[in-house]
């Protein structure tokens, strides 16, 4: 594999991984287009849905678990909630990404676009967020149904899933916002578990890619959960909207141009 595409790969990992840590989502939602269309437009390599898939699974897993570690002094990681969401969304993973090798490049694209239309329309919705992080309530069954679903559609795309997750918690279940990004990024870092596992197995992980994310998710990670106890919570839902905004926009404008062709 050439140099100038792992440099490419690097960067755009340390990027997504920046933002996990910061935000409370794995990465994967930003990784998934940079990957599928960077590298392309610089003219250094190009990957398939199914390659970038099998990339964001790694990346989600230690993006997710170093920041989770990052936010483990401050008070704001809620076991039970943990423990429900995680248990749930493993199952889900589990079942989305073992099932993802006998599925189309065009559907995971379609899976990916769905997901990431529903988080961006949940992050307008009125927030109805508990002011408390330290005793607030939320209902289990609905976290876990809805944590299950998650985690099969982000186990076919290879994320952990928390670009969905985040807004389900904040404007479903009511989860503080403090509360919500860091225990999202423990939940995420569970449900990756099954992710990598099932893209694994059925060989859908290029090693030496996954690599270099795995090293820039090491630096940018703890930077971004850095950042992002230091911002503002207003500030980390808009840009969490923009985000998820941008990154749907492109995916819906890809899947009608080849639509058209």
């Amino acid at each position: 594999m050439e140099l100038d595409l792992l440099i490419t790969i690097f960067g755009i990992g340390f990027i997504g991984s920046f933002l996990a840590g910061m935000l409370g989502i794995g990465g994967s939602v930003i990784l998934y287009p940079l990957l599928l269309f960077v590298p392309s437009m610089l003219g250094v390599g190009m990957f398939q849905a199914h390659d970038v898939a099998g990339i964001g699974a790694i990346q989600a897993l230690s993006a997710s678990i170093i920041g989770a570690l990052s936010y483990r002094k401050q008070g704001y990681l809620h076991l039970p909630l943990i423990l429900f969401m995680g248990s749930s969304v493993l199952i889900g993973s589990l079942i989305g990404s073992t099932a993802s090798f006998h599925i189309e490049e065009e559907v995971i694209n379609f899976v990916y676009a769905i997901m990431a239309t529903m988080a961006a329309f949940l992050l307008f919705l009125p927030k109805k967020q508990q002011s408390n992080h330290e005793q607030f309530t939320f209902s289990k069954p609905l976290a876990i149904s809805l944590s299950f679903l998650v985690g099969i559609g982000g186990g076919i795309v290879g994320a952990g899933g928390a670009f969905l997750l985040v807004p389900i918690m904040m404007s479903v279940l009511g989860i503080p916002v403090r509360v919500t990004i860091a225990s999202s990024l423990a939940i995420t870092g569970i449900s990756s578990v099954g992710v990598t596992i099932g893209k694994v197995s059925t060989g859908q992980v290029l090693f030496l890619p996954a690599l270099m994310i795995v090293l820039a998710s090491l630096i940018a990670a703890p930077l971004g959960a850095y950042v992002g106890q230091k911002t503002k919570t207003k500030s980390l839902q808009v840009i969490l909207a923009l985000v998820i905004m941008a990154t749907s926009l492109k995916i819906w404008f890809d899947l009608f141009q080849k639509s058209i062709h």
